[in-house]
């Protein structure tokens, strides 16, 4: 039987597959991550793809989708309950709990970038492994800090250039401001109880509000006359918001206000908000966040206001491509060694080592092909150079550098090539040497 991936999973690759396949073009996308990220004051952390299941439960929401639907589930051998990690934030704070985090400070930043996973039907741009770029930022409760994560999400998506996406925001208030439009929601709903999708009825006792989300044709256009929440914020929620909405504009970050927003995850208050494009078909979210100031304590943890978002890396690397951009250049070696010979395989084994112990990037031809079929493999790898070296070479104390890029060739004695290699790599890659 032949061996297949599992389905709604895939691999990346250096080379011969569709383009947001590329491990280049991922590297990439990581590299802006890291930049922005460093720039921003945000620090990585890592957790493992796998918690015990109840960290979901009691995070996420037992009423959400990736509770009770979507999460991979099962028993280890010591009869206890595992699950895949289906989202970032659960595992990040329960790392900051477990590992008293708090007590070095009162204000921390967080960026993770891996895979999570949810067991949902494969279509474009959602996978059952997918990747995930996201923040945690922890201690500020101020609308500061939710301006400062969103610029942050549109920077990273400007500097990959990701365009033409849009900012909705959106205020789910507090307890208090929930409360209320929960009485006014329900009285709303009640005459359309019926129609409601089977979800939607189970979500009307257990969490109303998070009918406002579902992606049922037929619940959406119930809901689309639905009060708005913004009509029952509480004073306090009500001046986040606002705050908020001056802060964005202050930035030059333009925005629309949603008031259906609220977000599939339970652990949402005040600010929620959602990065749409128009070039990924109907799964046009790209990327969403929220406030979450209750949730640290859900675990046993103190209580300090959170916020943060996350990024799926599989469809903002789909829009890229779609979009005609991702200007990604591969990296590839300066040099590539040539040897016609034992000895002189030898000899450029040394010289290709030395090169790599130089920080210049070289490749050998080590299945001793002819001349122009190594050459051939020299120019398909991207090198810029290659490197002859035969025994008439060996004996005058040379080497025949080809300039597969000029077509022109040059002897360069063995003593020199090094230092050579080095002057042509610093300007080729613009770096100090």
């Amino acid at each position: 039987m032949e061996m297949q991936i599992p389905k709604g999973t895939f691999d990346i690759l250096p080379y011969g597959v569709e383009n947001w396949r590329l491990s280049s073009l991922w590297q990439y996308a990581e590299e802006i991550i890291r930049t922005v990220c460093f720039e921003y004051g945000f620090k990585e952390i890592r957790t493992p793809i796998y918690e015990r299941t109840e960290l979901f439960h009691r995070g996420v929401g037992d009423t959400s989708d990736i509770v009770t639907k979507e999460m991979f589930t099962f028993e280890d051998r010591g009869g206890r309950s595992i699950s895949l990690r289906p989202e970032g934030t659960a595992s990040a704070m329960r790392s900051f709990i477990e590992n008293r985090l708090a007590n070095l400070g009162s204000v921390h930043k967080f960026f993770y970038i891996g895979p999570m996973f949810r067991y949902e039907r494969p279509q474009s741009g959602r996978y059952r492994q997918h990747h995930q770029f996201g923040v945690e930022a922890i201690g500020v409760k101020g609308p500061e800090q939710d301006a400062e994560i969103i610029d942050l999400l549109c920077q990273f998506y400007k500097r990959l250039g990701i365009q033409n996406f849009k900012v909705h925001i959106n205020s789910v208030g507090d307890t208090e401001s929930r409360a209320n439009f929960r009485s006014a929601l329900l009285e709303y709903l009640k005459p359309f109880f019926n129609e409601l999708s089977a979800d939607s009825r189970v979500r009307f006792e257990k969490n109303p509000l998070r009918i406002l989300d579902s992606k049922d044709p037929e619940d959406k256009e119930i809901v689309k006359d639905a009060p708005s929440i913004l009509d029952y914020l509480s004073n306090d929620a009500k001046t986040h918001f606002g705050s908020l909405c001056r802060l964005l504009e202050a930035t030059h970050i333009p925005y629309q206000i949603d008031s259906k927003i609220v977000r599939g995850l339970d652990y949402y208050n005040k600010t929620v908000f959602e990065i749409l494009t128009d070039d990924l078909g109907a799964q046009n979210t790209i990327g969403a966040g929220g406030r979450y100031d209750g949730l640290i304590p859900k675990f046993g943890g103190p209580d300090l206001p959170s916020v943060g978002f996350g990024t799926g890396l599989e469809r903002v690397l789909q829009v890229l491509i779609n979009q005609k951009g991702a200007p990604i250049t591969e990296k590839k070696p300066l040099v590539y060694f040539i040897p016609m010979g034992e000895e002189a395989m030898q000899k450029c084994f040394e010289l290709a080592t030395k090169c790599r112990h130089e920080k210049i990037a070289a490749g050998i031809e080590l299945n001793g092909k002819k001349i122009q079929i190594a050459l051939q493999n020299g120019s398909q790898l991207g090198a810029r150079f290659g490197a002859i070296l035969g025994a008439d070479e060996m004996a005058k104390g040379h080497i025949q550098l080809k300039n597969f890029e000029t077509r022109e060739q040059q002897e360069i004695p063995l003593n020199r090539l090094v230092s050579f290699l080095k002057e042509q790599s610093c300007d080729r890659f613009s770096s100090p040497c």
